[in-house]
């Protein structure tokens, strides 16, 4: 039966009882729990009994009464057993007190138990970057043993190169062995990852390579030093993508990027930070920490390949390989003022590459190369498009590097926009496109303004959609008892809402934010909201929606008869801990990976005084919480570097390169030199 005791002080404490009879009447059930209540509940409910003349009618919440003690004692209500407040149970009695107890030990249990894997996991995270700082001290003793090396020779005027085809010619020439090369690279890049962070692992295998260059087949890249993004894998070496998960799990042979460049006499000597997850326009994980920008220590270099754009501005690597996905090449690039390219999907291969959302499939994640020149970037391409590549992984079309349309010289019809009518672009932004637009249209070339069709459409419906249409599933699973880095703490608990929250918070934040916010968030009405609940049949359906898009934006393309495309490239660098708030901002980049067309950026000009002044009257489309941050991550940038974005058709990327170089050729004649910014001594003593 269940007991109803009173905690009232008095000498003779009130306890209720209803018999199971009653309680099966009342209830339906022959379960009996436990209700412990104050002595104006025992009021009440005697009053109740007395008022229905039943005590399966008892109610607690109405306004208390005096006891009807007789009907207590007709049901043995009475007890005078002071103090407890007690449980009848068919085999005895359990005190409540215990029942907390239990609960409050099994609290306690789960938090000690989640302390000990945090303890675990810094202690795993100490393991690696001791493992890292020994790493730098065999940087530093190869240093040493490259410059003592027979091999060893070049002068200090050419200690500094200015792109990939002039080192190229320099070490083919013997004006420089690779050695020296080499080791002014090490050299360098040991000093920028001093003061940006930018620097995650040694490839020591790097001298056995060196060593035996000279029995090698000279190849388009022979002797030059490549950085290579962490999520790369390298023999022996971990591709941590700054996951625990990851760690301690070093790759069983390089990826087919690596073999490749390998065969072409490139030197892999160093690989580059990233961001957790991958996901971030930031660039920090709990496993290394955060990399900072060259040009600015108070701002983020972008991500996802942010530690190439850093080493590759500070001047410690001349190439780098990065990986696309939303803009993960295209924006760490745009930040530190050099180039950046993504090829059309599947050009280059992906075998070997680590990452957190495999089976996505509206669009796919790209290996592309950095650095401070367009020439250098074709160099690469072209280096890549081999029969190496081709026999090494079947899947890339054996199409090899169109040095025509690389060099082509004819004038271009270009599409143009500075607004996709998603993200609003900052003024500094605008001001980038139209003064290229200018640029071009004084050298000859036609310049068509473009509509975009449906961007905010694709991004609502397809882009968010698709990435979220596991629920964010394997992104929860790959963090599981991972530290969550500051930058991606936005991120992750907007993904750990439960469902029937985010649709509740969906019709209260309606009114307050913008339509393409909520998206962001998973909180969109109509078909994002599908995405939380999809199904294969629906997942079909998004494909195919994805297909038809496609379509429409180059039959619109078609349409206006244009060859190539220039566009914002989001800029400049964001504040450091505002990117990883500001995911919906890659409209502008990510739009071209779901269409699957080649991209890339060149830095055009910087952001001035009057840019600032605009930028203060800046609301975006209904100045919230979004538009605030990233007016926030923007303001302050003067003298800071801005790009614009190159697009061509897909399978087109010599195209698209020719058209960066045209960007490129035009920009440094207005500057009046031929030759590109040095970026890297300024950013190494700034």
């Amino acid at each position: 039966m269940n007991v109803y005791r009173s905690t009232s002080n008095n000498s003779q404490p009130l306890v209720m009882t209803l018999s199971l009879e009653q309680q099966l009447l009342a209830s339906g059930d022959d379960s009996q729990s436990l209700v412990e209540l104050p002595a104006w509940h025992c009021d009440l409910l005697a009053d109740i009994a007395a008022s229905h003349g039943s005590l399966s009618k008892w109610s607690p919440g109405i306004a208390p009464s005096q006891p009807d003690l007789a009907s207590f004692a007709q049901h043995g209500c009475l007890d005078h057993s002071p103090g407890l407040v007690i449980l009848k149970h068919p085999n005895g009695i359990i005190p409540l007190e215990l029942i907390s107890v239990i609960i409050i030990c099994t609290v306690l249990y789960m938090k000690l138990m989640r302390w000990l894997e945090t303890r675990n996991y810094y202690r795993l995270v100490a393991k690696v970057r001791l493992r890292r700082e020994a790493a730098f001290k065999k940087m530093k003793n190869a240093i040493n043993q490259i410059k003592e090396m027979e091999t060893y020779q070049g002068n200090s005027d050419s200690a500094h190169f200015f792109s990939l085809p002039d080192l190229c010619k320099s070490i083919n020439k013997g004006d420089v062995s690779p050695s020296y090369v080499l080791h002014a690279y090490l050299e360098q890049a040991l000093e920028a990852t001093r003061k940006f962070n930018c620097i995650v692992d040694f490839l020591p295998e790097c001298q056995t390579q060196l060593a035996d260059l000279h029995n090698a087949k000279k190849g388009l890249l022979y002797g030059i030093p490549v950085s290579i993004k962490e999520s790369i894998n390298y023999k022996d070496h971990d591709s941590t993508c700054g996951l625990r998960k990851f760690i301690n799990r070093p790759a069983s042979e390089d990826s087919v990027i690596v073999k490749v460049l390998k065969k072409q006499g490139a030197i892999p000597f160093v690989k580059t930070n990233v961001p957790q997850t991958l996901l971030s326009f930031e660039c920090s994980n709990p496993i290394y920490g955060q990399t900072i920008n060259p040009l600015n220590a108070k701002r983020s270099p972008g991500g996802s390949s942010g530690g190439e754009a850093t080493l590759i501005a500070a001047g410690g690597s001349i190439l780098g390989i990065g990986t696309d996905l939303g803009g993960s090449i295209r924006f760490p690039a745009a930040c530190c003022g050099i180039c950046g390219f993504k090829p059309t999907s599947n050009r280059l291969s992906k075998i070997g590459l680590t990452g957190n959302m495999a089976g996505q499939k509206i669009f796919e994640s790209m290996v592309g190369p950095l650095a401070k020149d367009v020439d250098s970037l074709a160099l690469c391409m072209k280096a890549l498009l081999c029969e190496d590549m081709f026999h090494l992984d079947p899947s890339v079309p054996p199409i090899p590097f169109n040095e025509q349309m690389y060099t082509n010289t004819k004038r271009l019809r270009i599409g143009y926009f500075e607004n996709d009518e998603y993200w609003i672009p900052t003024p500094s932004m605008k001001r980038a496109v139209l003064e290229t637009k200018e640029l071009l249209e004084k050298a000859g070339h036609t310049l068509v303004s473009f509509t975009p069709p449906n961007v905010y459409n694709a991004m609502n419906e397809l882009v968010f959609p698709g990435l979220l249409a596991d629920k964010c599933v394997t992104l929860m699973e790959s963090l599981k008892g991972d530290v969550i880095d500051p930058s991606m703490k936005f991120q992750i608990s907007i993904c750990s809402v439960p469902e029937a929250m985010k649709k509740f918070l969906y019709y209260i934040l309606k009114p307050f934010v913008s339509t393409n916010v909520c998206s962001q968030m998973d909180l969109a009405e109509g078909k994002t909201n599908k995405a939380l609940e999809i199904s294969v049949k629906d997942l079909w359906k998004l494909h195919y929606a994805a297909m038809a898009y496609r379509d429409e934006y180059l039959n619109a393309w078609r349409k206006n008869n244009i060859e190539v495309l220039l566009c914002p490239s989001i800029g400049p660098a964001f504040k450091l801990g505002c990117g990883g708030k500001l995911s919906a901002a890659s409209s502008y980049t990510i739009i071209f990976s779901l269409l699957n067309c080649p991209a890339g950026v060149v830095p055009v000009t910087k952001v001035t005084e009057e840019d600032e002044e605009e930028l203060q009257l800046y609301k975006g489309y209904i100045n919230d919480f979004w538009d605030k941050v990233f007016k926030k991550g923007v303001t302050g940038g003067v003298g800071l570097p801005l790009s614009v974005q190159c697009v061509a058709l897909p399978w087109h990327d010599e195209l698209c390169l020719c058209f960066m170089k045209e960007v490129e050729r035009l920009v440094r004649k207005r500057k009046g030199t031929l030759e590109p910014l040095d970026l890297s001594r300024q950013s190494i003593d700034a």
